[in-house]
């Protein structure tokens, strides 16, 4: 799968831009603040329907303008596939495939498998299990449309259910049969998202080992754990034992949307005992474990986007991470760098087509190659 053409309108930073990229690898250059990283969170965007970095549609539009498009121009399996993803303030956000609207945007996630390597990552150790739960229900879904469609459903149920319990307060009442309804839905949807999550962080768990064991370089002993409720008891059990706590928070205390991944090395978590070093090596091998069964699910190389990464890590790591994914396992790169020099010579080590992007402040964001 190549991003063969990009063409930006009202996004971020850009008025109007346009780009024709390398099969291979493409690189973005410029100052701080010239828009490098926009450009990789619009092909970004174009995968996932969202930012990476801000979701909030409204936020993403040029400050002079009141909408945005965003462009990709795709050759998959042969068949050329055009994607159009537009905002206008105060509307939906809508995506194009060919011309054609989609329904429901989760009819689009999957379609165009992507993986970004960003200094944002480091999210992942840091913040709260949110932040993970959302990186391994993004995978799963790009594979399992029965998945997404069941973790949409929980989460509107869920949200129904806490409506509900807030009801009860604010009007001092309470309906049992109408929160078992609730209850029964919320069984059933976790239950399979319970199994689904758990049958993927035993695989995963697989394929990332062997990535972090070419990455770090060490034998270092590094798990990711899956940590839930259900573990020891299923839904049903939980949600009825917890109504009293659940009536007095006025929402819903236990389910799995109280999941967790654990990361640990040397079987203590990475947050507290890990070195940057040692947390960096493990994101990267997270990340290209994504790479990897993304590809093993789809059949299709996903695109892998690298942002802002030699100013994060140092540049021996950088150069590994390079020549690993130089392989014919990767597909099409996107890199963004400050320093062309830096990046022109690393790249040219790998002997791989390139294009060179150096974006500029002013001249209308416009870019040498």
């Amino acid at each position: 799968m190549i991003l063969k053409q990009l063409s930006l309108v009202n996004y971020k930073n850009f008025e109007s831009k346009s780009f024709t990229f390398s099969d291979k690898i493409n690189c973005f250059v410029g100052n701080n603040g010239v828009g490098k990283t926009n450009v990789l969170d619009a092909i970004y965007h174009l995968s996932y329907g969202k930012s990476y970095f801000n979701p909030v549609a409204s936020q993403n539009v040029n400050h002079s303008a009141d909408f945005f498009m965003i462009d990709g121009a795709y050759e998959k399996n042969d068949r050329s596939e055009k994607i159009i993803v537009g905002y206008k303030k105060n509307q939906k956000k809508t995506i194009k495939r060919n011309g054609k609207l989609y329904e429901r945007f989760s009819d689009h996630i999957g379609f165009l498998p992507l993986v970004i390597v960003s200094p944002a990552d480091r999210d992942l150790i840091i913040e709260g299990s949110e932040t993970r739960r959302k990186f391994i229900d993004s995978i799963i879904s790009q594979s399992d449309k029965e998945y997404l469609n069941t973790l949409i459903k929980y989460n509107k149920t869920l949200a129904q259910r806490n409506s509900l319990l807030k009801y009860f307060a604010a009007n001092n009442t309470f309906d049992a049969s109408t929160l078992e309804v609730y209850n029964e839905q919320l069984t059933n949807y976790g239950t399979f998202i319970y199994s689904k999550r758990k049958m993927f962080v035993e695989l995963f768990n697989t394929i990332f080992l062997n990535r972090h064991k070419v990455v770090s370089g060490a034998n270092e002993k590094t798990s990711i754990i899956y940590k839930s409720q259900l573990h020891d008891t299923n839904l049903d059990n939980l949600l009825t034992q917890s109504i009293n706590k659940d009536k007095a928070l006025q929402y819903t205390s236990v389910g799995i949307h109280k999941d967790d991944l654990v990361f640990n090395i040397e079987n203590h978590p990475i947050k507290r005992f890990g070195s940057q070093g040692q947390q960096k090596s493990f994101l990267i091998a997270l990340k290209l474990a994504q790479f990897d069964f993304l590809k093993n699910e789809s059949g299709v190389r996903p695109i892998l986007l690298l942002d802002d990464i030699f100013d994060k890590l140092d540049e021996n790591r950088v150069s590994q991470l390079i020549h690993l994914v130089n392989g014919n396992d990767f597909g099409q790169i996107f890199i963004s760098d400050t320093h062309k020099e830096r990046t022109e010579n690393i790249i040219k080590e790998t002997e791989k087509t390139y294009e060179l992007f150096q974006l500029k402040q002013k001249e209308n964001q416009g870019y040498e190659n």
